[in-house]
């Protein structure tokens, strides 16, 4: 079953530059990982402080073995020290033709 999920990241002010610049590394090797569908980066049109990634995997094995991956160590190593707030996820299914989505 694919996974789909949504990422918000809120930089602080002083690290916005820098955590744009290891989000926007992650993107190219990510999307060439065995089991990523897409991997899309974005910034919120009324607040350049917060990014989100929107991310489809072809299982929740796939999405494992990314969070394992040695490219995103930089970024995971100094998270607490780059993000306003804890990293935000929404995991999404698809809603059900029956209307019961």
């Amino acid at each position: 079953m694919i996974v789909s999920l949504i990422a918000t990241l809120t930089a602080r002010p002083e690290t916005r530059e820098e955590l744009f610049r290891l989000l926007v590394d992650q993107v190219e090797p990510t999307r060439a990982e065995n089991g990523c569908i897409d991997y899309n980066l974005h910034v919120d049109a009324m607040d350049p402080q917060v990014f989100m990634f929107y991310e489809n995997w072809k299982s929740q094995a796939d999405l494992d073995a990314h969070m394992e991956m040695q490219h995103l160590k930089p970024l995971l190593s100094q998270i607490d020290r780059l993000l306003a707030r804890p990293i935000d996820i929404w995991r999404l299914r698809p809603a059900e033709p029956t209307g019961n989505g």
